[in-house]
């Protein structure tokens, strides 16, 4: 039998692994040119390298590889460390105020000093920007920034919020240099000023090139002499191709299930010197439900579907076994995570009630249903998907559903405009915690766009969640949560997905990008001569 890599993160309760920081490195980073460089190949697209804008995994490549957050998450750690700051601490359980410390001799890449004032700046900045292709709203629960000197930051929120320090160590904390981003706009010439590991050198159609940043001075210990990213734009076979023939060193994401699944069940002569790694994932797809529309937004047309809907036959036929059945909108391995859609429509089709649900609506015919989707922005297997879902509608006899695939540009504009009534909504966290799986979707402001309030949800258990130090203390307030989205079926879940990569044999250290934190550390990857 094969050698197979598998790395996999237990349940993700805040704290549970502190005990294991112990090494992980807060002094400065070793950045001594050390290996060879790697080169990468992706499907994802890098939507912009400003951290005020491109929310999408491509650019947060980018960002958390070039940019320092004031805090970050250790490899295989689900609490945030220090990384430009020496400390960031909150002014008591339950304060509004948070406080961070800088290290000494922070430096971006162009050699000026990170101060305090860039700190503040780079958060007000996406605030006032508020690109709504970029993370702005991770930072909306603060009231306002102090920097009493050049070294400590001082965050005054609104309301109690424990999840802050998690936000803030994502990609929406990246910190810029005051002097080279525009206050209030977008930087747009590619040009990319940071104190992260790496600089980017060069980026356009076809790559990213990075090198080492000899100034960085954060924890990372680095394991490479650079890194090129290669974008296959949706070309599955052409990565699968290129990573088989060593023209790239691995493929990170955007690998079809059945190239995995080839991969993964192949002879080594047929792998042609390629692994498959794998990790665990957070990352979640959903069925959103516009509850506006005059088909899609009435109850007894989504419980019908929640009764039709077969993750099980999903999961196996299109995505071949590298995604798992979901049945809440908290994933499995997340402090917190239920089964309620489980509990309340089964695993398995159920035509009677469906059918029960549909005539309860006034519904007698067959309801005439479109499902749109966007081929890559989601994954590769998003289309086939819905595809299959909309067979098992029809396979009912009480739908004749059909599925849109269109640009992502021409999917987001729709989506704005509430012209879909059925779309689909894939989500990678920010940071593992269950509120970053239902703030973004059922506060006033959501990313879903699907015209749903729940007042018990959005004014009441979210802010008691939100507020609570101690995370275990919410799991029966997130349970609630979980059942009332179930019974008003604003989403339906459809799967949670592992996170692959193919590798050349002479590449290490890919498990470390492949942990619930959902960062990819191009300093862990490590090349040795073949």
């Amino acid at each position: 039998m094969r050698k197979r890599h598998r790395w996999l993160v237990g349940s993700l309760i805040a704290g549970a692994v502190a005990g294991l920081l112990t090494g992980c490195g807060t002094g400065d980073g070793d950045v001594g040119e050390t290996g060879e460089p790697v080169v990468m190949g992706t499907t994802d697209q890098v939507q912009s390298v400003d951290p005020a804008s491109g929310y999408n995994v491509g650019s947060w490549m980018v960002f958390n590889n070039v940019f320092q957050t004031l805090i970050s998450f250790p490899r295989s750690a689900t609490t945030p460390q220090p990384e430009a700051a020496k400390s960031c601490s909150f002014d008591g359980g339950r304060s509004t105020v948070y406080r961070c410390v800088l290290k000494d001799d922070q430096k971006f890449s162009n050699g000026n000093s990170l101060t305090s004032e860039d700190v503040a700046y780079s958060f007000e900045r996406t605030l006032r920007i508020k690109d709504p292709k970029g993370p702005s709203y991770l930072l909306s629960s603060i009231k306002k920034i102090d920097t009493p000197d050049d070294k400590t930051v001082v965050f005054q929120l609104k309301a109690p919020d424990a999840t802050f320090p998690m936000k803030i160590s994502s990609s929406a904390g990246a910190i810029v240099d005051h002097t080279e981003f525009p206050a209030n706009k977008l930087r747009t010439d590619n040009k990319v000023v940071g104190s992260g590991v790496y600089t980017l050198e060069s980026i356009n159609r076809k790559e990213a090139v990075f090198a080492v940043n000899p100034e960085y001075r954060g924890g990372a210990k680095v394991q490479n002499s650079g890194m090129t990213m290669k974008f296959f734009r949706g070309d599955q076979l052409g990565l699968k191709q290129a990573v088989q023939d060593g023209e790239v060193d691995l493929a990170y994401r955007g690998l079809a299930a059945k190239d995995i699944y080839e991969l993964e069940t192949s002879t080594a002569k047929d792998r042609r010197g390629v692994e498959v790694v794998d990790g665990a994932s957070a990352e979640v797809m959903h069925m959103v439900f516009n509850m506006n529309h005059p088909v899609a937004g009435k109850l007894g047309v989504r419980k019908a579907i929640a009764y039709l809907v077969d993750r099980t036959a999903l999961v196996r036929d299109v995505y071949q076994r590298t995604a798992e059945p979901l049945y809440s909108v908290i994933p499995a391995g997340i402090t917190g995570h239920k089964t309620p859609f489980f509990d309340k429509y089964g695993d398995r089709p159920q035509r009677d009630k469906a059918e029960a649900a549909l005539r309860g609506a006034g519904l007698n015919d067959k309801v005439k249903l479109t499902l749109w989707a966007t081929p890559i922005r989601f994954g590769p297997g998003t289309v086939p998907a819905f595809k299959e879902i909309a067979q098992q509608l029809n396979a009912s006899g009480l739908f004749d559903a059909k599925v849109r695939s269109v640009s992502l540009d021409e999917f987001e504009k729709g989506v704005a405009k509430g012209s879909y009534g059925v779309y689909a909504k894939g989500w990678i966290p920010d940071y593992p915690d269950p509120d970053i799986f239902v703030s973004p979707f059922f506060t006033k402001e959501n990313v879903l766009r699907n015209n749903y309030a729940s007042k018990r949800i959005a004014g009441q258990l979210i802010p008691s969640t939100v507020a609570e130090p101690d995370r275990l203390v919410t799991t029966d307030q997130f349970a609630e949560i979980q059942s009332i989205v179930a019974d008003d079926l604003p989403v339906l879940p459809l799967w949670q997905g592992k996170q692959y990569a193919v590798a050349r044999d002479n590449i290490f250290g890919i498990e470390w990008s492949l942990d619930a934190s959902t960062v990819p550390r191009f300093w862990e990857i490590r090349k040795s001569e073949e």
